[in-house]
This record gives structure tokens, C-alpha cells and sequence, in this order.
């Protein structure tokens, strides 16, 4: 019998606090671990209609420590809502040296980003920002590549967080499709900081855990409705660009 892609649970009647306590083994190779997703549909059961969907629930495995076994509480998003498009992957360092309170990020590369212009390719460039206690605060960027959906950047920023600011401070990395004509338009975002979770997190984590040293790590870009939803940054004068 061939490995199930799809399981369903057991239906529970009249209640709103169901416990189901049902496990699903799903056989995946090791090599397709990063491009692989769970999505979880919650329904109601309807004997005489079709069963309506409640909400919906996705985890990219990228982002899970398959290590561990997690126990954790997620939202249901609304039906249909959630992005099932793959937006990109981008890979960057992160270097922290307390003693200088010098915060170092090399944005290095991206790859598989979301084809923007007509041509099926995109003028992609990355933007650095840092909030401090929920409050845009610093922001670089990079220059942009044309005509491509791997870009290769390798351009560095440094920015001054004291020791006690890096423990309050959010980290939006986040991909631009340029364009000459109309507005810029995103592609998509990261979210780090020690309010993180997942990938972004231990990225964070190893960062601090190893001062003086670059850590770099690639991620799976998010959409900003998700990523906003998370940090929930305070409205505030837009903050000046600095110049790397």
C-alpha cells in the first residue's frame, strides 16, 4: 500500500472543545524536507451537505526542528486565505559583538523568488529594517539586481545596538521587485528577534549564542500579512536611510 499524502481524523460530535489525540506518519525524503508544507483543515461535519471548512492552518517543515517533538497552539486562518504560493528563499549572516555593540547583517543570496514582471523575471533588492521596543528605528538596503529570481548580493550593513537594545529589537529583512514605472512592489518577508519563532529564532539564538562569529542561514520568505501579524510594529515617523 503506497504512503498516504492525506488523513483525516475522527468526526466529534456537538462540541466545540474537541480532543482528538490521532497521529499520521507521512513518509518524506530527507532532500524534500525544505520544500514541504502540512497543511491542516478543520471541518464541520455535515451528513445531508458537504462538510464546511472552519479554517486552515499551514507549517512549512523548513521552519520546524524535526529534532524535537513540538507541542504548540496555532490560529485557523480563514479558508483559503492562506498563501500556498512559494514566495523565495533568501540567505544572510548575522554577526553581534557585544563589546562594540556592533550588529553586522551580509544579505548573500536569494533563490526560487516570485517571478514579478512579465518577462517571468524580477528586479529584486532586499531591505533591512530594525525596530526597537515595537518602533521602526534603522533601515539599509541593497542594490538592485536585474532580470533575475536567484540574485547574488553579498553586501554587508552594520548598525550600532548596545547589548541591552538587541534584546528589545525586531529584524525585518524583506525582498523588492524594483520597478522603473509604477511602485515598488514586495515579495516577501523575514521576521527575527528574540520574539521569533522557528528557523528565524534559532538563526537569532545561534547569533547571540556565538558572539564575534557570522551565522549564516537561509530562510523561506513569508508574505507580509503573515509577517506583519506577528510584529504588529507601532506607527512612527518614517526612520532616514543610512548609507552602508
Amino acid at each position: 500500500m503506497p504512503p498516504q499524502k492525506k488523513y483525516e481524523t475522527k468526526v466529534h460530535r456537538k462540541t466545540l472543545n474537541p480532543v482528538f489525540n490521532q497521529s499520521f506518519i507521512f513518509k518524506v525524503p530527507q532532500k524534500e524536507i525544505s520544500e514541504i508544507s502540512v497543511v491542516v483543515l478543520m471541518y464541520d461535519f455535515n451528513k445531508l451537505l458537504k462538510d464546511s471548512v472552519i479554517g486552515e492552518m499551514r507549517i512549512d517543515l523548513a521552519d520546524v526542528d524535526l529534532n524535537h517533538v513540538i507541542e504548540d497552539w496555532k490560529d485557523l486562518g480563514p479558508s483559503g486565505k492562506i498563501e500556498h504560493e512559494r514566495l523565495g528563499e533568501i540567505c544572510f549572516s548575522l554577526r553581534y559583538v557585544p563589546s562594540s555593540g556592533k550588529l553586522t547583517v551580509i544579505i548573500l543570496e536569494a533563490k526560487n523568488l516570485k517571478r514579478m514582471d512579465a518577462d517571468g523575471l524580477s528586479d529584486p533588492y532586499v531591505k533591512v529594517h530594525l525596530a526597537l521596543n515595537k518602533k521602526k528605528w534603522k533601515r539599509k538596503k541593497t542594490a538592485v539586481k536585474k532580470n533575475t529570481i536567484k540574485p547574488y548580493f553579498n553586501e554587508a550593513f552594520t548598525f550600532d545596538v548596545s547589548l541591552e537594545q538587541i534584546q528589545k529589537i525586531d529584524m525585518i529583512i524583506s525582498v523588492w521587485d524594483h520597478d522603473k514605472v509604477g511602485k515598488n512592489k514586495q515579495i516577501g518577508k523575514v521576521f527575527l528577534g528574540c520574539e521569533a519563532s522557528g528557523n528565524a529564532l534559532r538563526h537569532w539564538s545561534d547569533m547571540l549564542a556565538h558572539p564575534r562569529r557570522p551565522m549564516a542561514q537561509w530562510h523561506n520568505l513569508q508574505s507580509a500579512e503573515e509577517v506583519d501579524t506577528v510584529v504588529k510594529l507601532k506607527k512612527n515617523l518614517k526612520p532616514p536611510l543610512l548609507r552602508s
